[in-house]
């Protein structure tokens, strides 16, 4: 069964090839380029919001709910698209990225907000972010170190692996929204003995899960040790 089966929704899955897409202009959404921050109308991220009302004029809905999925690259694009430029949507789920965007000013990017131009790396975007609704999808056995993973030091500053590095932000995410006691739209989903597979884990019942606008009885959170 496909999982626009199982969501009994339509699902859209546009393409970002590589050729036109590189590592600095998917994964990192094109906020830098040659180390320089790069204007919003430049940013692979202003792709997103038109490719929604697109999708909404084409199913005669301009309110149907969307919730935007991606694995691996694609949960790299999408965490950093939550902090940077979200379209309205209801939920946003980051599978396996490869890594993640901690809410932390000083760490350089793309990797963190550091260096970035000053209305990207304030408080106030930080507490916006927090705010939203991002779910960090994660494979607990997602725990190889292979080819594809970015083994950086900055990179590694966020944890060894891909689950290390998706369960420390959402905790220090989740930490720093108790802390200044703001809102906080996060959601931490995992899918138990899952790996770096994104058919995997789209076909895990967790899928329905991490994508749901809202859980039944309210959101319930994971301690760090579970």
């Amino acid at each position: 069964e496909t999982l626009a089966a199982k969501l009994k929704s339509p699902l859209a899955a546009p393409l970002f090839d590589l050729a036109r897409f590189p590592t600095s202009r998917y994964q990192q959404g094109g906020l830098l380029k040659e180390g320089i921050p790069q204007p919003r109308a430049e940013w692979s991220f202003s792709f997103v919001p038109p490719l929604v009302a697109e999708l909404r004029r084409r199913l005669g809905d301009p309110g149907r709910p969307v919730v935007l999925l991606g694995h691996s690259g694609g949960g790299q694009f999408l965490v950093r698209l939550t902090a940077m430029q979200p379209p309205p949507v209801q939920r946003i789920a980051a599978a396996n990225p490869g890594t993640v965007l901690p809410p932390d000013l000083h760490e350089p990017g793309p990797l963190g907000l550091g260096g970035l131009p000053g209305e990207l790396a304030t408080e106030q975007v930080l507490r916006d972010y927090l705010a939203r609704p991002l779910t960090v999808y994660l494979g607990t056995s997602d725990k190889v170190r292979d080819e594809h993973l970015d083994v950086s030091p900055a990179a590694d500053r966020q944890g060894m692996t891909r689950y290390e590095r998706g369960r420390r932000a959402y905790f220090r995410a989740h930490d720093l929204a108790q802390r200044w006691q703001v809102p906080f739209g996060w959601r931490l989903v995992e899918a138990r003995d899952v790996p770096h597979d994104h058919e995997l884990m789209f076909n895990h019942p967790a899928c329905l899960t991490a994508v749901a606008a809202s859980e039944p009885g309210g959101e319930t959170r994971k301690s760090p040790g579970s």
